[in-house]
């Protein structure tokens, strides 16, 4: 029975290692709700994300949603992402557990653009109106576990983006599975995001002045039509993890971990990340790779820290950040504070 376990975990880990770059077509730029691609959460990002096996905390309903299975108090999480080009990314999540019943957990997902100009071909410096763009995901999520070492967890979300007067919607689904395996302190995580509906954009903007019969005159040359858009898969994703756990000096641990994913409009990649973990988890210090064998990947190196203080009585405090550097946009920078009563 040993041999049979040690021989799974070769397969596994020769399914994710594997070098990714083989030539096929990418479909990038074919996904509606792109922001839905942006990681979430500080310690995720810093660790490359490579978060699939690790996510305890209420950003787990982004990464892998049976995760939350493993917080036994309410905990409410704030992160702020600030990107290129003025554009962020909030997120705000609550973790409700339930005892035997399981965990549940209420989320939110912003990204905010900003206002800008309306331009026309007769008008390209601006009319004086200006326009908003945003994107927005509500989720709520339940996990629980299916043996001690097994859970699993599911995220429904209502997804939503607007630019102008014009607007499209759809519905999303996130499923993951944690696993506790029994031999070398090994964790095993899969998880697959945004599994749904495809969106098509509809509203106001659409509406023109049509003319059906441009070479009959006399015709009625102002009907009002809509132009017909195309519908967009979401940005689906397959994410498979493993990690592992050091303690060393009682009071401190080294956590490591490789994610690799499959998404549907890029070729895969890896994301390998650590964390160093001091003075039962007072100070942490993390640090990660993303995108290991993507072909011209724009993304690499992240680093970040945390401090997380629990002498406050009722409740704890923690505050992260993330540093994600680019190849050619602005570095990212995420930020955020969690409480756990």
């Amino acid at each position: 029975m040993f041999n049979k376990r040690i021989i799974i975990v070769m397969i596994l880990a020769a399914a994710l290692l594997q070098p990714l770059t083989a030539q096929q077509v990418t479909k990038t730029g074919t996904t509606a709700a792109k922001f839905l691609s942006v990681g979430i959460g500080p310690r995720a990002n810093a660790m490359g994300g490579a978060y699939t096996s690790i996510a305890n905390d209420a950003t787990a309903m982004y990464w892998n949603p049976a995760g939350i299975a493993n917080v036994g108090e309410v905990q409410a999480v704030f992160t702020y992402t600030k990107m290129f080009a003025d554009i962020n990314v909030n997120y705000f999540g609550i973790i409700l557990p339930a005892g035997e019943i399981g965990t549940f957990g209420l989320n939110v997902t912003a990204l905010n653009i900003g206002d800008m100009d309306v331009t026309t071909e007769y008008y390209p410096e601006g009319t004086g109106e200006t326009f908003s763009a945003g994107s927005y995901a509500f989720g709520l999520t339940f996990s629980r576990y299916i043996t001690q070492d097994f859970s699993v967890g599911i995220n429904v979300k209502y997804i939503r983006e607007d630019i102008f007067n014009s607007s499209a919607q759809g519905i999303g689904f996130d499923v993951g599975t944690v696993f506790n395996t029994p031999f070398y302190g090994l964790k095993f995580a899969s998880s697959i995001s945004n599994y749904g509906s495809k969106m098509q954009i509809s509203g106001d903007d659409l509406l023109v002045r049509h003319d059906p019969d441009e070479q009959r005159s006399g015709n009625n040359q102002t009907i009002d039509a809509f132009y017909s858009t195309d519908e967009y898969e979401l940005p689906l994703r397959l994410q498979i993890g493993i990690s592992r756990e050091f303690q060393f000096l009682e009071e401190h641990k080294l956590t490591l971990a490789v994610d690799a994913i499959h998404p549907n409009d890029n070729n895969q990649w890896v994301n390998v990340g650590g964390e160093i973990a001091l003075f039962n988890n007072l100070i942490s210090f993390r640090g990660g790779y993303k995108t290991l064998f993507l072909d011209d990947s724009q993304e690499g190196l992240t680093l970040g820290a945390g401090i997380k203080y629990d002498g406050l009585g009722f409740f704890k405090i923690a505050v992260d950040y993330s540093y994600q550097k680019f190849e050619f946009l602005d570095n990212i920078h995420s930020f955020g504070v969690s409480l756990s009563f």
